[in-house]
């Protein structure tokens, strides 16, 4: 399997389990607990991919002529820009049950989805978390297309390559598109309306995967150290979203403190197993 190929399966799979997410609000119930438990898991999982697999790829890619100062300051640009987008659009509203779930946890006082889908959302709302999700999402893609292209330069063409990434970012989609749907339901909007937004978030992850591989391949002049560049950018967004979004969500929560600390190692532990599937000369 190519480089290529791989990329438009990993493209396939995300858009499709990030369209499902969407569709979850209509058929199933998340309940308090197990949207915790899988935000903890995720949390763990893409700090873990950050470093134990973004990371060392953009040390490789930069090569010797480039020291660590290199990789610090585009992971810290990552990071910072990934911050402030957070900030500027507020999204991630990841908690999805229904309110009598939350009678055990009353001793936390941040929002949630059901507190929220109980009044009116404006357009304005879901529209801005929309499109915040969704240059976070192609982001994402970036660095799924940045991981198999640093394996395409490397000459390493087998199986599961950026399977780690690939992974985090499949199962953090979902999450993604729930937090759009609920908010559009909320806010009126007509089940047309709804599936085609759902359908469009869907596919920007794959678009910016595709945009990137594509982008890159064409230019030859451009240095590995652009890729290593991406691939460092790519582990301080991934680390901005771990620490200062999801784990801050579960933190508020006292309730659980075990089930979900043991998740959230699961989720580390996930990353790091990846490693030992993955080509041995990426690592």
């Amino acid at each position: 399997m190519t480089a290529w190929h791989t990329l438009l399966f990993y493209s396939v799979v995300i858009a499709l389990g990030s369209y499902v997410g969407g569709l979850l609000p209509r058929l199933i119930t998340m309940t308090h607990t197990r949207t915790q438990m899988a935000m903890s898991t995720v949390s763990g999982l893409m700090l873990g991919v950050a470093f134990y697999h973004l990371l060392p790829h953009s040390l490789g890619e930069f090569g010797p002529q480039y020291s660590i100062d290199d990789v610090v300051w585009w992971l810290m640009i990552g990071l910072v820009s990934m911050l402030l987008l957070l900030r500027l659009f507020h999204f991630h509203q990841h908690d999805f049950s229904v309110a009598a779930d939350h009678a055990h946890c009353d001793h936390h006082d941040h929002l949630h989805a059901p507190q929220q889908t109980s009044q009116h959302v404006s357009h304005f709302s879901w529209a801005g978390i929309a499109l915040g999700l969704s240059v976070h999402t192609i982001v994402d893609g970036i660095a799924l297309a940045a991981v198999v292209l640093a394996a395409q330069t490397s000459a390493t063409h087998a199986a599961w390559v950026g399977l780690g990434v690939f992974i985090a970012i499949f199962l953090h989609k979902p999450l993604d598109a729930i937090s759009i749907a609920t908010l559009t339901r909320a806010a009126g909007l007509s089940r047309q309306k709804q599936h085609l937004i759902n359908m469009g978030f869907a596919l920007m992850c794959p678009l910016g995967a595709v945009l990137f591989y594509l982008g890159f391949t064409t230019f030859d002049g451009l240095s590995s150290a652009w890729l290593g560049g991406t691939l460092a950018f790519a582990a301080g967004a991934f680390i901005c979203i771990a620490l200062s979004d999801l784990m801050p969500e579960v933190h508020f929560h006292s309730h659980d403190k075990l089930k979900l600390s043991l998740a959230f190692v699961v989720g580390i532990v996930i990353a790091y197993s990846i490693t030992f599937i993955e080509p041995a000369g990426l690592h």
